[in-house]
């Protein structure tokens, strides 16, 4: 592969996780047309785009630092890592951080017209804690923490903001699931790397309570998810079959868990992409919910 080219900043910018991105502005913004019977495409963009480019950075991020700390190992079963396969120097990776950074706050900028000053205060935390996750928070165990937070709480609650000029508790509990359905991404990695992260010295959930505590981690999260998702959609609905469309996602849920049961190692990467594939679901049946029901 030819170093900082085209497929290495490709196979860094890791567009699989972008689901994990894209399903709670949908979620947000399908909460808010619903409510409002229309929403404008323009903040709705502008929101979507700075949650793909802020995930990005924070994939970025991730490479250049565990790159730095060598948590990157020729053991790594997780799929490569740019820096460390040298597809991309450390000098270009710290360029690209910085313009990915500096995109993302431009994007974000604009959405003071809609939702207020307060917005830069949420989109410097957003910057901040993507650098404070890998370079120390996920070691010390919270990064479940942090995806249930800026994976949904955030996205969902601030695009409805934006959207909405407010919040209702039914769009926080949407949010919390969206969190929750996200954090099964991060819930297989730990999974996936609990015996190299044990000897990094990254205190995961995982390596604090072991793999069965892991395994069942992973189920209720997506479980508790679909609970979630379906109470949002049933109050603001006010119908109670309206849930009924997120079934598959649960099931799909539940079959991949399954799938995990029965292996280990490098073959739960194919487990990642399959739970990348159900968050994006997770999504996209939410807003269905929403519309067809609503």
């Amino acid at each position: 592969m030819k170093t900082n080219g085209p497929k290495a900043w490709f196979l860094a910018a890791r567009p699989k996780t972008l689901t994990g991105a894209a399903a709670p502005v949908l979620a947000g913004g399908t909460l808010a047309f619903h409510d409002q019977g229309g929403v404008d495409a323009v903040p709705f963009l502008l929101c979507l785009l700075f949650a793909f480019v802020m995930q990005i950075d924070s994939n970025l991020v991730n490479d250049y630092f565990d790159f730095l700390k060598g948590t990157d190992r020729e053991d790594r079963l997780g799929p490569e890592r740019a820096c460390a396969q040298g597809w991309v120097t450390p000098k270009a990776m710290r360029l690209a951080i910085g313009v990915t950074t500096c995109i993302a706050c431009v994007l974000g900028l604009p959405l003071i017209m809609w939702g207020g000053y307060e917005l830069v205060f949420v989109g410097l935390l957003c910057v901040l804690f993507c650098f404070l996750y890998t370079t120390c928070l996920s070691y010390l165990g919270y990064g479940d923490l942090l995806v249930l937070v800026f994976f949904g709480i955030v996205p969902v609650c601030v695009t409805y903001y934006v959207l909405a000029g407010g919040v209702s508790w039914p769009v926080f509990v949407a949010s919390m699931g969206c969190g929750l359905a996200t954090d099964c991404l991060l819930m297989v990695n730990n999974y996936r790397d609990r015996n190299q992260d044990a000897v990094s010295g990254k205190r995961t959930l995982v390596v604090r309570f072991g793999r069965e505590f892991g395994l069942r981690m992973y189920l209720w999260l997506g479980l508790l998810a679909f609970i979630l998702g379906s109470l949002s959609v049933c109050v603001v609905t006010g119908k109670w079959y309206s849930c009924l469309l997120l079934i598959p996602y649960v099931v799909l849920h539940i079959v991949v868990y399954r799938r995990m049961l029965l292996i280990d190692g490098k073959a739960l990467n194919g487990v990642l992409g399959a739970t990348a594939r159900n968050i994006f679901l997770f999504g996209v049946l939410f807003a269905l919910n929403l519309l067809v029901c609503g």
